[in-house]
């Protein structure tokens, strides 16, 4: 519970600072991009190397990685093709949502096995 509580307060005094970050440039877009994901992942790689340590953390933070690889792959799919084409958003973001797992997929049985 100790261990909840801290992550609660910690993460969110990251994205809180990511937010305001983000909120000081242009555009404004910027700033829930600041607030989520990278702010969430350093709150969560704090915790892990003060829980686990430097080298556990290491080994996490590369899957983090391959998993960003993966979404850039799949955000740039699911913006050329809302882009290009006429359809849903939903539509193509659940279709496409399988590339972002199997790249993610892929990165961690070639790389982090």
């Amino acid at each position: 519970m100790e261990e909840v509580i801290l992550r609660f307060l910690v993460g969110g005094l990251i994205v809180s600072v990511f937010a305001v970050l983000g909120d000081l440039f242009e555009p404004k877009s910027f700033a829930g991009i600041f607030g989520a994901a990278p702010s969430v992942a350093l709150a969560t790689l704090a915790l892990t190397i003060s829980s686990k340590g430097k080298g556990y953390a290491a080994l996490e933070l590369r899957a983090t990685v391959a998993g960003a690889i993966a979404f850039f792959v799949y955000a740039s799919a699911v913006a050329r093709t809302l882009m290009s084409y006429n359809l849903p958003a939903i539509l193509v973001a659940s279709i496409l949502t399988t590339l972002w797992m199997a790249i993610a997929a892929g990165l961690w049985a070639v790389l982090l096995r």
